[in-house]
């Protein structure tokens, strides 16, 4: 360093560290020096990247960009981003970020540490994420800060919940995410979700992790224990492709919310993936119809927040934009028309169904990997997926009862599918998502719309 240490540089620029840190190696020191406010210290950083300059350096820049507060060191910035690669994207950030995934410039041999420093003085505690250069099955310059601090945005840990009678909050066109299992009902609606974004529940002595991820518009209801080890997470404050990234508080990997599984760190790579519970998207009317005996999350949550419905991300919700651009990106749905998303353990293949054509469908045949199905889709936009074994439907009533092909009555619940043979088909997990998110996550995935 010249002059100042990292710390001191960062102090400056408006990031003020609550503990300090393993110093940086000299390799990165330069890139900290373009947010110092001591014009020659800068303009020799300047010269110094410049003249070593590889593509690789962009994304240290774009991630400097990110968290420095002053015009005049965006403005450094992005001058020399411009003058480095000969690209004139000014001061559109998503575009150079998207620049450096289609290019693909490779990644500074220092970048984990140098990304580590940087967070970790917001954040100390995300030094945990990329100390040691990591091991990781995404790229790690795709790994976006959201803005927030660890469980910045709080989990609800074992929340108060309440029986359907005392939910007098609840409007019936609410909507809520419902889950049964042990035959005990759950519903979460989505006004207090939107601003917890994580419920941890145990239901009948077994603990469960459900994760809403407000930008794609996901939520996914997890067993948290797999092969006898509960997982405890948390919010990590990262994205990958607009999407939540959880944390585990025991090893401090990053999980992706889609695929259950650990990313970064030291279970990243490991076969250890959270078992997803089938979930429905509801309105709080039809939920507590089909469950009169339904828990509910109380708005006593031991937080100061505006839990009225569409009020979390109204904005976002509003409109097709994206706080977070993703490499890839797909037309034939707009960015938010949500689709109903399956993949199952040990299929490569996954599916999207638009919403929109299963409420024109309410009776759907389709199959995944070796896996035929059927999805029934009821009036409140409810769909429900179950495994056919040779089965095919041609009505249900929308309520409980469906009918095959040789007329025989079949009974609907949360959970299966009964014949009059009693014969049983399982219930299969699903859940939505918007399309650009799920399409960011799985590009080769199927479409039907």
């Amino acid at each position: 360093m010249h002059g100042l240490s990292v710390l001191s540089i960062l102090a400056i620029a408006g990031i003020l560290a609550s503990e300090p840190g393993p110093p940086p190696v000299t390799d990165i020191d330069v890139f900290f020096d373009l947010i110092t406010w001591d014009a020659h210290q800068a303009e020799e950083a300047e010269r110094e990247i410049l003249a070593g300059w590889e593509d690789a350096h962009a994304v240290m820049l774009l991630e400097l960009y990110r968290v420095a507060r002053w015009a005049p060191m965006r403005q450094r910035i992005l001058a020399l981003l411009e003058r480095a690669t000969g690209e004139s994207f000014g001061a559109d950030i998503e575009r150079w970020w998207l620049w450096v995934w289609e290019t693909d410039p490779g990644t500074h041999p220092d970048y984990a540490e140098f990304k580590g420093t940087l967070y970790g003085s917001i954040d100390p505690s995300f030094r945990d994420y990329f100390d040691d250069t990591p091991p990781a099955t995404i790229r790690l310059d795709e790994i976006r800060w959201g803005g927030v601090a660890r469980d910045g945005i709080p989990p609800l840990d074992l929340p108060m919940l309440i029986p359907a009678a005392r939910a007098r909050y609840l409007d019936d066109d609410n909507v809520v995410f419902g889950v049964v299992t042990a035959g005990k009902a759950r519903a979460y609606p989505k006004r207090i979700l939107g601003w917890h974004e994580m419920v941890k529940d145990t239901i009948v002595g077994e603990h469960f992790t459900g994760v809403y991820c407000t930008l794609c518009g996901t939520m996914i209801f997890y067993r948290s224990t797999v092969g006898g080890t509960r997982h405890e997470l948390g919010t990590s404050g990262f994205l990958y492709r607009s999407n939540k990234l959880m944390y585990d508080h025991a090893t401090r990997s990053l999980w992706s919310t889609l695929t259950g599984g650990p990313v970064v760190g030291p279970l990243a790579g490991e076969p250890t993936h959270l078992e997803p519970l089938p979930i429905v998207t509801t309105t709080w009317g039809e939920w507590r119809r089909r469950h009169p005996a339904t828990r509910v999350l109380s708005l006593d949550t031991g937080y100061d927040r505006d839990y009225g419905e569409g009020v979390a991300y109204r904005e976002y919700f509003g409109t097709e934009d994206l706080m977070f651009s993703v490499p890839e990106a797909d037309d034939r749905l707009r960015n938010k028309d949500e689709v109903l998303a399956l993949r199952l353990p040990g299929v490569e293949e996954t599916l999207a169904i638009s919403v929109e054509y299963l409420s024109d469908h309410p009776v759907h045949h389709d199959s995944l990997g070796p896996v035929s199905f059927v999805l029934f889709t009821d009036p409140s936009g409810a769909s429900r997926a179950f495994e056919t074994v040779g089965e095919r439907f041609r009505r249900w009533d929308g309520e409980g009862t469906a009918w095959d092909e040789q007329d025989d009555r079949w009974s609907l619940s949360e959970t299966m599918l009964t014949g009059p043979d009693q014969r049983v088909l399982r219930r299969l997990p699903a859940h939505r998502a918007f399309w650009f998110g799920w399409y960011a996550q799985y590009p080769d995935t199927r479409l039907v719309h």
